[in-house]
């Protein structure tokens, strides 16, 4: 089943290697591995995507992507799975890398409001907001590679298992079919 709900959404190696947006890049994104749907491909895509999601800004694909092609893992699911951050999420997900953090750092400071937004005096809001992102500094970059790394190994193992379990319980469903039909 999951090799079949991939195949139904992902585009075939044959069609990406005739497309002619991706012809330009010649064998480098032609690799089988980066479109092929298989329990190893598809969960380093996964690791991979999870991991890259945390990246700041808007580099999160594009992270996905370049780690995606040179270890030769599923290429959309790495850039679909980094979709799990999105504004509702990416607070929460930021707030508990600083906390992982703090706690590796032994920071025993206390986290400061952020500064309310004042319009009418536009630079100052902007430097004093920009004092409080460096003020997390490196408990947030130390929390936040702690808990992408943690989130990526995690997925990539839940994938594996996941799939290695659908496998287990089709051949087993299979094995009950084959012996409750009659001898022919």
């Amino acid at each position: 089943m999951p090799n079949k709900l991939f195949r139904k959404y992902l585009p075939s190696h044959d069609s990406v290697q005739k497309h002619r947006l991706f012809a330009r890049f010649g064998t480098f994104l032609q690799h089988p591995n980066l479109w092929h749907v298989n329990r190893k491909s598809v969960a380093g895509g996964f690791g991979i995507g999870l991991f890259a999601g945390l990246v700041p800004g808007p580099l999160q694909m594009l992270t996905a992507a370049l780690l995606a092609i040179p270890l030769r893992v599923n290429l959309p699911v790495a850039l679909a799975t980094t979709l799990y951050t999105n504004p509702f999420t990416i607070g929460p997900l930021y707030m508990a890398a600083y906390q992982i953090g703090k706690l590796i750092v032994d920071d025993d400071s206390v986290l400061m409001h952020a500064p309310a937004m004042d319009w009418t005096h536009l630079g100052t809001w902007m430097e004093m907001f920009m004092q409080w992102l460096l003020s997390m500094g490196k408990p947030l970059v130390l929390g936040l590679l702690v808990l992408a790394t943690s989130l990526g190994v995690t997925g990539y193992f839940a994938v594996r298992i996941g799939w290695r379990i659908h496998v287990v319980l089709a051949w087993r469903r299979r094995r009950q079919q084959r012996q409750s039909l009659p001898a022919a």
